[in-house]
Parts: structure tokens; sequence; C-alpha cells
């Protein structure tokens, strides 16, 4: 069947502190997204790889290819408002309805091909696999002015690529209209049970600009 990756990547460089996009900075001298894709590339799984980009980034997107000579082949959808309409966009132009899909941050360049097909091992004796790590800091929780403590041995930090069936994700995005961060979230309020596998602390998120000072030091 067919496997499909949908990267994610609408994100601005506000909370970088620059006017560029974070999925476009640069890391070890590539952009952040190019690092993603490559490593979804060599992972060997998958025959389509989907980027999601917003409308006024596809032509600095088409610089950063050519500057940096990239020839890696993807399709390109235009991405929504918030996270959520992005994902659905990301679907909506997938014409296949039997298949397995990875849907993954573009600001996660660090994910390794053997998380990958850890997940895709998962998912193909289940519907779906989420990566989660453990929760090392100590939690407490805010209510009404004051604070309580949170037993963080019943808690996981979630991860992507979050991978799914494609017609039961597809489906679960069919008619929802809100603003959720997480695909496993709407996936389970579809009916359906989480199967959670084992993440990667290195699989970070560039979000600030501590993240990538961070991810130059795990590179190397």
């Amino acid at each position: 069947m067919n496997k499909i990756a949908l990267i994610v990547a609408g994100g601005s460089g506000s909370r970088m502190g620059t006017n560029i996009p974070k999925q476009f900075l640069l890391l070890k001298g590539k952009p952040i997204l190019i690092h993603t894709i490559e490593r979804f590339n060599e992972s060997k799984i998958f025959d389509t790889i989907i980027v999601v980009l917003p409308q006024n980034e596809l032509e600095q997107w088409e610089k950063l290819k050519s500057d940096h000579s990239f020839a890696i082949p993807h399709t390109i959808v235009v991405g929504g408002n918030s996270r959520f309409e992005s994902v659905q966009n990301g679907l909506s132009s997938i014409t296949e309805t039997n298949g397995y899909i990875a849907i993954h941050d573009g600001v996660r360049p660090l994910v390794s091909t053997e998380l990958i097909k850890r997940c895709f091992e998962a998912l193909y004796k289940n519907s779906n696999a989420i990566p989660a790590i453990p929760i090392f800091d100590s939690l407490r929780k805010i209510v009404d002015g004051n604070s309580e403590i949170v037993d963080r041995a019943h808690l996981k930090a979630i991860q992507t690529p979050q991978c799914f069936d494609l017609a039961l994700i597809k489906s679960a995005y069919q008619g929802h209209d809100n603003n959720s961060t997480d695909d496993a979230s709407v996936f389970e309020q579809s009916g359906n049970k989480i199967h959670l596998v084992e993440g990667e602390k290195s699989n970070i998120k560039i979000t600030v600009a501590t993240d990538l000072i961070f991810a130059e030091a795990l590179m190397k």
C-alpha cells in the first residue's frame, strides 16, 4: 500500500526573534526543512513526500532549493491558518484512500530513520503509532491560583512523526473544525484508541533560539 510522509512546515520566526520562518533557518549550513525531508527520504519507506507550506513562502522555498541544490522529489501543498487546517489541506490533497501516512513537524530535523521505522513497524500491527518519551521534570498544575503536584509517572511528552492508517486519519479530520495541534488528539476524538511507541529525547522541535543551538550540539 502507498506510504506517505506529510511534513507540516507552516511556522513563523516570531519566537525565534527573526523574520525568517523557523523551517528555513540554517542548521549546520542547511535549512531545517531540508534536514527534515532528508531524514524521511533516507528511511527508504515512503512512496510520496508532501510538504505543507504557507502560500507566501513558496517562492522563498524554491530559492532555497536552488541555493542548496536540493532535488529530493516532493509535492507542495499550501497550508491553512492553523496546524489543524494545514494537515487537513495536506490530507485533502491525497487521492488515495488505502495506505499509511506519517505526519511530522517540519521543524523536527533530528528525527532518526530508526524512529521512523519503529513507528511504521508498530503501525503495521495497529491503526496508529505515536512516539512518546518520559517526562523528567517535576510538574505542578495551577488550579484557582494555587499549584498542585502532578505525578509525572502518569505523563508522556508526545512527538512526531505520528503515523496512521490513511483512511482512518482522513476520516478523523473530515467534519472536524478545531485548532488541535496534535493529530493523535483528532484521531482519538473520532473514537480511535491511541498506540504509543518509544520516542527519542533528541527528536526536539525547534521553537526558540536555544533549540537551534541545542540541535547543532546534538548533530556534532
